[in-house]
């Protein structure tokens, strides 16, 4: 019994222990057009049925403003030359477990830069920025038209000039439209009313105007 004991003793020492070592992959994320993929999630994934690497799924690390990022995982011999995806905004990426490179590496890392295919969404500032020129640009040619159309007129001419055309009042009386500054000689002359009652008639008239105004 003592001697199974030693043997099995002796089996656990000198047989060797598959160690897992801490195995960074570096490098930088880009979108198609070269600027850097900033403040999003490098995600690790397998290929199916690639059961080795699913103890890695769902690792994962965030870029930063430069698009920079490093995912750490724990990797042992048996996992050596195993194939990963490194996944950013729904694109994959092959990754081959290099522990012979990593280890040789001065820095303890492998390096591998993403290059996505797709553009960078565009920034909302500058869609609001656009969106305010065509508004801009809108309005503007709205006024041009309108002060077009004024311009081919006699009166909006002599608008334009700074001369505006005199307010048109109906004469109590008559009911015919006078201007607003011979509304008083129109009730003396054409309707023989006393200058002062004149005035009041005229004053009620334009009373009127302002109400409707308001």
């Amino acid at each position: 019994m003592k001697r199974l004991l030693v043997a099995c003793l002796l089996v656990v020492l000198f047989t060797p222990f598959a160690s897992a070592e801490t195995y960074r992959i570096s490098g930088k994320a880009t979108y198609g057009d070269g600027s850097p993929v900033s403040l999003d999630y490098v995600y690790v994934e397998c290929e199916v049925g690639v059961y080795e690497c699913y103890q890695y799924r769902g690792t994962k690390a965030m870029t930063d403003a430069y698009g920079d990022f490093t995912v750490v995982i724990d990797a042992g011999n048996e996992e050596d030359g195993i194939d990963i995806l490194l996944t950013l905004r729904g694109e994959n990426f092959t990754h081959i477990i290099d522990l012979t490179a990593h280890q040789n590496s001065p820095e303890n890392k492998v390096y591998q830069d993403i290059k996505l295919s797709q553009n960078p969404a565009p920034s909302g500032v500058f869609m609001g920025f656009g969106c305010f020129i065509v508004l801009f640009v809108l309005v503007f040619v709205s006024v041009l038209l309108r002060t077009g159309r004024r311009l081919t007129t006699k009166e909006g001419r002599l608008e334009f000039m700074g001369y505006k055309r005199a307010r048109e009042l109906q004469c109590p009386v008559c009911k015919e439209m006078v201007f607003q500054h011979e509304l008083v000689k129109h009730l003396i002359v054409d309707h023989d009313v006393e200058p002062f009652e004149a005035g009041e008639m005229t004053g009620k008239v334009m009373r009127k105007t302002w109400s409707e105004e308001e």
